[in-house]
């Protein structure tokens, strides 16, 4: 039954996990998780848990979930936008198609500030990497 078990539990959270050992293996039968380490993924910081030392596996196991979790979330990031720029073609359809000019009043500004402002900086990105590539 415990054959299937991971050895190490990340309990997900806003900037990272909480990292436990897990252990199947004691006399009660009973999966017991002792915390390890905290993670954090924005910046790689692996803190112990308790002036805990890591062993060099707990480190190993770590290191691979956190370069894991990392691409997994830029994929997300990057499908999140993705999915955004298919929410303003809907917008679009939407404020062409089926909008009322009171829902219209409701939503315009806050729309047309935020476009403005994503504009201004894709704008200002795209003229930085052509300057870089132009070696400017």
């Amino acid at each position: 039954m415990t054959g299937g078990l991971q050895k190490y539990f990340f309990r997900i959270r806003e900037n990272g996990a909480v990292v436990f050992r897990v252990d199947a293996e004691n006399r009660m039968r009973r999966i017991e998780m002792d915390q390890i380490a905290v993670v954090n993924v924005r910046n790689g910081e692996i803190k112990p848990h308790g002036g805990r030392e890591l062993t060099e596996e707990d480190r190993t196991a770590i290191v691979e979930w956190l370069d894991e979790r990392q691409t997994l979330l830029a994929r997300r990031e990057v499908d999140d936008i993705l999915r955004t720029v298919d929410r303003l073609n809907l917008t679009a359809a939407w404020a062409q198609q089926r909008a009322t000019e009171d829902q219209l009043e409701e939503v315009s500004d806050a729309l047309l500030m935020a476009m403005h402002d994503l504009r201004s900086v894709l704008v200002r990105k795209k003229s930085d990497a052509i300057r870089r590539e132009a070696g400017e």
